[in-house]
């Protein structure tokens, strides 16, 4: 969805390496990202590392605390390594690099798997008292965002989705009664992952073995944080999103791994949430002419119903 992050100067990167990790590296592992910069290393006294370079933000530093007291408790992610440090005009932080691994978990237990992983990980978060600021969440899940547009601006590239309209005004709909039925509700904050995607997590059989992308922490209520997540992993494959069923079976194994059903209100919530989410992605999409893939408008429709919310345009 966003632009690829700046080459990263080699000279630079094995001096912060020795500045905040005491080794310099001699490998690349591995290079990916797209607003950060992803770098896997195996550093001169034998570590492999990952250093993830972006731009600074206030909420990173939260970030990292939550993912050290995540990996404090038992949950599988990768050891922080460091805080979160200066790399030339941005930031930088490394972890642990943690191969291998399958990229979904059996198909037929595909939601239960992810629903009791995030139930795992909201239940082991912090307060959100406990941890410094965690804003402004990322554009995919600021819904509630200051703006004056229905859309927050995107990371990354300067681009307003707030001024295309011509044929995607069925994307707009959906996102401004997501935005409505969201609104309409409040609930006591808690922290989780805003950016359950299957990219993010790896599996031995059907057992997790790591969540990757802690900067995608975020505080909302349960139900929205449930519908993000619900909304968004995948089943068949990393590029393929959850079909309306997969949502409502996800939604079903997190109410049961977290022992209490969701009200009328909360799993209605729930519903807008991803809706929000996947029509930003759309929108994004049309924007800068690539094929919307994130949501269809047959999709949106069901989504907002059960959403509690009329999908026919006023």
């Amino acid at each position: 969805m966003s632009s690829r992050a700046d080459p990263v100067d080699p000279a630079l990167l094995a001096e912060w390496c020795i500045e905040q990790l005491g080794s310099p590296p001699v490998a690349e592992i591995f290079r990916s990202g797209h607003l950060s910069a992803v770098i896997g290393l195996r550093l001169a006294d034998g570590r492999e590392v990952v250093v993830k370079i972006r731009p600074a933000s206030p909420r990173l530093a939260a970030c990292v605390e939550i993912q050290r007291r995540a990996f404090r408790a038992g949950y599988p992610c990768p050891q922080p390594l460091t805080g979160v440090a200066v790399f030339g005009e941005g930031v930088a932080t490394a972890e642990a690099y943690i191969p291998g691994g399958d990229r979904l978990p059996g198909a037929d237990h595909a939601a239960v798997a992810f629903a009791e992983a995030f139930a795992w990980l909201v239940r082991l978060a912090p307060r959100p008292a406990e941890v410094s600021t965690l804003e402004p969440p990322p554009s995919w899940a600021a819904w509630n965002h200051a703006g004056g547009g229905l859309w927050p601006r995107p990371e990354g590239p300067d681009v307003n989705l707030n001024e295309v309209a011509a044929g995607a005004e069925w994307i707009d709909d959906a996102g401004r009664r997501a935005r409505e039925r969201l609104r309409a509700g409040q609930a006591e904050a808690v922290i989780g992952h805003c950016d359950w995607l299957a990219g993010n997590l790896r599996w031995r059989g059907d057992a997790l073995l790591v969540v990757h992308d802690w900067d995608s922490m975020i505080v909302d209520s349960e139900a929205v944080l449930v519908g993000l997540a619900a909304a968004l992993y995948s089943t068949v494959n990393e590029d393929t999103l959850a079909t309306v069923e997969d949502t409502a079976r996800f939604l079903v194994a997190y109410c049961r791994a977290r022992g209490r059903e969701f009200s009328a209100d909360e799993l209605e919530r729930s519903w807008a949430a991803g809706v929000w989410s996947r029509a930003y992605d759309a929108k994004y999409q049309h924007t800068v002419g690539q094929p919307v893939t994130s949501l269809s408008e047959s999709e949106a429709r069901e989504r907002l119903r059960r959403a509690g919310t009329d999908s026919q345009r006023r």
